[in-house]
């Protein structure tokens, strides 16, 4: 699974947990140990990253991200952080990617179930 070479390719769930693990161990002299004792610090560092995102939309606005290459493009970098950090966070706790597959397809289908209008009235005043 090399992307050296420029070539285009899609990832699992798992593969992006293995990446994720493979520029841990690269670095593991550098960054904190992929335990729980620090899956904090990786959910906190993730939510900077969130935060990072936010300032693109407000600074540069919706239309820019959709329209503007070089905005669309520090964006989307932008969310890989944030990915990347859930990634390390969840390989702290050692979840698999076929356990994060399954639950996130659960949790779809039961989303796909639910009348979010009954939702809404919690939200009202």
């Amino acid at each position: 699974m090399s992307a050296a070479s420029g070539e285009k390719r899609s990832c699992t769930l798992s593969d992006l947990l293995d990446m994720q693990h493979a520029l841990f161990e690269k670095h593991q002299h550098e960054w904190s140990p992929h335990d729980p004792a620090h899956a904090r610090s990786y959910l906190l560092w993730s939510v900077e990253e969130l935060g990072e995102m936010i300032a693109i939309i407000k600074k540069k606005g919706d239309t820019a991200i959709v329209e503007n290459p070089a905005v669309r493009a520090h964006y989307v970098e932008e969310v890989a952080d944030v990915l990347m950090y859930l990634m390390d966070n969840i390989d702290c706790y050692g979840i698999t990617g076929e356990e994060l597959s399954a639950a996130y397809v659960a949790k779809f289908e039961r989303n796909m179930k639910r009348d979010w209008h009954e939702n809404q009235t919690m939200y009202e005043d």
